[in-house]
């Protein structure tokens, strides 16, 4: 039996000892653990802080350098020395550029749509299709483009109802001539057998009254006047009559206009047709109107229009295409019957007329020689 005591005294280590060594031996271990890692901390953080100040130090240095030089700008593209070496393309050699690039079938579409578009500009400025111009032949041969004006009244004829039947024209319609056959006569067509000239399909004459001298600027009467009407009205022929003028001013006009009057008073009533003033130049000499504006030729022409209208007669203007659309303004005139002078199939005066002369050497049953045919498109006798 051990007395109280006896193991704390004798050689052996018991339990409590063995723990107390384990547990000195730990928190040695945990302290040096401690002291390790702590000293590994301040090599870390004193390299980290070394970096830091080295890095503001070299920042340092060059915010001395940047403010003691000059700042030098960024190069661009466009600021490198080999750039001119390649001059500026221009326009034209960038479109010859293109079309060598281009197809061959593609340039040729190009070449010829080009082409196209080029007929149809001079197509649109080409007097001769534009619709809007007519071609004057001018007394001396040469050739004119007349602007035709979208005021006047237009010709609305359509001769695809004219028919000829031995020379002399009829404009038909339904079957039925709606148009008068007729021929102008004077001293210079000779003899002339009346009777022939109702036979051959004639319905009326134009026969000339008197003239000035273009020259002298004497007013004459026909010589053959008063056996022309007499004869024409015997055989039954409705009759008119023109006065070739020479009138230079409106003056002269009013008194060629009362001769012709004073002349027609023993046929009062019986001229049914218009009194056509007939002014224009003469061939191979000089007429008295030569020096006669446009202005002043249509005053003249209004002038004596307007005496032989008061007059109670039908007031009638003569002319070719010429004298219509250059010596005369037409737009002062519309209140007048046209009697036009034009030598063609088809007249392509634009304008609307009442009488067209289509023939100065005509053949005609009735006259010797050479006859001046007219249609008219007025029945002037059944107004």
């Amino acid at each position: 039996m051990k007395l109280p005591g006896e193991e704390e005294v004798g050689g052996g280590m018991g339990p409590s000892m063995i723990y107390m060594v384990i547990g000195v031996s730990a928190f040695i271990l945990i302290v040096l653990f401690v002291v390790f890692r702590g000293n590994a901390d301040n090599r870390g953080g004193s390299q980290n802080r070394q970096e830091v100040k080295n890095q503001r130090e070299e920042a340092a240095v060059e915010e001395q350098t940047d403010s003691e030089e000059p700042a030098v700008p960024k190069r661009r593209a466009e600021d490198l020395d080999f750039w001119d070496m390649y001059p500026e393309e221009t326009e034209e050699e960038a479109e010859a550029v293109e079309k060598v690039s281009q197809n061959p079938f593609t340039e040729k579409a190009e070449k010829e749509k080009e082409a196209d578009r080029q007929k149809e500009e001079e197509a649109r400025n080409d007097p001769a299709t534009d619709g809007k111009h007519t071609l004057v032949t001018n007394r001396d041969g040469s050739e004119e483009w007349v602007l035709i004006s979208p005021y006047l009244t237009k010709n609305t004829l359509d001769f695809t109802k004219m028919e000829d039947n031995a020379g002399l024209k009829r404009y038909m319609e339904n079957g039925r001539k709606i148009s008068y056959v007729g021929a102008d006569i004077s001293k210079h067509t000779g003899k002339i057998y009346f009777p022939s000239l109702k036979a051959a399909g004639i319905d009326y004459v134009m026969i000339r009254l008197g003239s000035r001298g273009y020259s002298s600027g004497q007013i004459t009467l026909d010589e053959n006047f008063k056996e022309n009407i007499d004869g024409a009205l015997e055989a039954g022929l409705d009759v008119g009559v023109y006065f070739y003028s020479q009138a230079i001013s409106q003056d002269e006009a009013v008194q060629e206009a009362d001769f012709v009057v004073q002349n027609l008073e023993p046929y009062r009533g019986k001229v049914k047709y218009p009194v056509a003033f007939n002014m224009g130049f003469v061939s191979n000499d000089k007429s008295r109107i030569e020096g006669l504006s446009r202005n002043d030729k249509t005053n003249v022409t209004i002038s004596f229009l307007e005496g032989v209208k008061a007059a109670g007669y039908v007031p009638m203007v003569y002319g070719d295409k010429e004298w219509f659309l250059k010596e005369v303004d037409l737009a002062k005139l519309q209140n007048y019957d046209v009697w036009l002078s034009q030598e063609e199939e088809i007249p392509d005066y634009p304008y609307r007329y009442a009488m067209w002369q289509y023939d100065t050497n005509g053949v005609l049953n009735g006259i010797d020689g050479g006859a001046d045919l007219n249609i008219c498109f007025i029945g002037y006798s059944e107004r």
